[in-house]
């Protein structure tokens, strides 16, 4: 029982020694005056940030690919279908401008 005595002694001694030692050393940092909503809400501007930072990177890669690997192939498939369409308009309308109705 004497030895609890003179360790948690000696604990008081080192924890009152090493207290203002401690303090001394490390100035305290000042705390953050502004409220918690306006530092809720420029975090959640940079998050919005960083997202559309982000997306902006994935639609450049997005539309590089798509100009390298897509376009070169649906190009002309878009051709041959406006192509299409053109000759269909085209027969259509000769059909109608050669019409003649039924005489009785």
């Amino acid at each position: 029982m004497h030895m609890r005595l003179q360790i948690v002694f000696i604990l008081m001694l080192f924890l009152q020694a090493w207290k203002p030692a401690v303090s001394q050393a490390a100035a305290p940092e000042l705390p953050d005056s502004r409220g918690v909503l306006q530092r809720l809400a420029h975090r959640a501007g940079e998050a919005k940030a960083k997202i559309k930072s982000f997306g902006e990177t994935v639609f450049a890669y997005a539309g590089a690919y798509y100009e390298d690997h897509i376009q070169p192939v649906a190009g002309s498939y878009v051709e041959w279908a406006s192509n299409l369409r053109s000759s269909l308009w085209e027969k259509v309308q000769t059909a109608v401008d050669n019409y003649m109705p039924p005489t009785e």
